[in-house]
């Protein structure tokens, strides 16, 4: 290809599909990383991060179902998680039978300044777009996001259909 020359699309999306593919291998051997530093399992590292985002207690069944782990294993996972001091479980005030898992207060100091210096070099990453473009990126992110969340949803479903 010629200097200037924009690539045909086709080129474009096989070399987006190409660098998704590289992103999401490097990612998880990133986040497995990020993991091992804190002295946790990746999923352990997820599940804290869905806990974050969900803004509230979750109860331990909605947290098997965000991350596709059994009832006894996300029990299992929870029970690190508040071993490690990073979650706590509360009695749900509307169902007194049943326990909330909540972020400890406090617990994601630790993991906060864990992800300072990787932060700081995604920051200068996104420092060299303009704002349109980092509109495109956001886009993109969120709706390959979504993607990504109706496709693990499509293969659990078939997968327990054939159990």
């Amino acid at each position: 290809m010629e200097v200037g020359q924009v690539p045909e699309r086709a080129e474009l999306l096989q070399e987006i599909v190409s660098e998704s593919r590289r992103h999401y291998a490097v990612w998880t051997l990133f986040n497995q990383a990020l993991a091992d530093s804190l002295g946790l399992h990746p999923t352990d590292l997820q599940c804290v991060n869905l806990l974050h985002r969900a803004g509230g207690p979750l109860c331990t069944g909605e947290i098997a179902r965000l991350t596709g782990l059994t009832p006894g294993s996300a029990t299992r996972l929870v029970d690190r998680l508040v071993k490690a001091g990073i979650a706590e479980r509360r009695i749900d005030p509307d169902d007194r039978r049943r326990a909330l898992v909540a972020l400890a207060p406090g617990s994601l100091a630790g993991i906060g300044a864990a992800w300072d210096e990787p932060g700081r070099a995604f920051r200068q990453v996104l420092a060299g777009y303009t704002d349109e473009q980092l509109a495109v990126i956001g886009d993109y992110l969120g709706k390959a996001s979504e993607v990504g969340r109706a496709q693990t949803e499509r293969l659990r479903a078939e997968a327990a259909a054939r159990r």
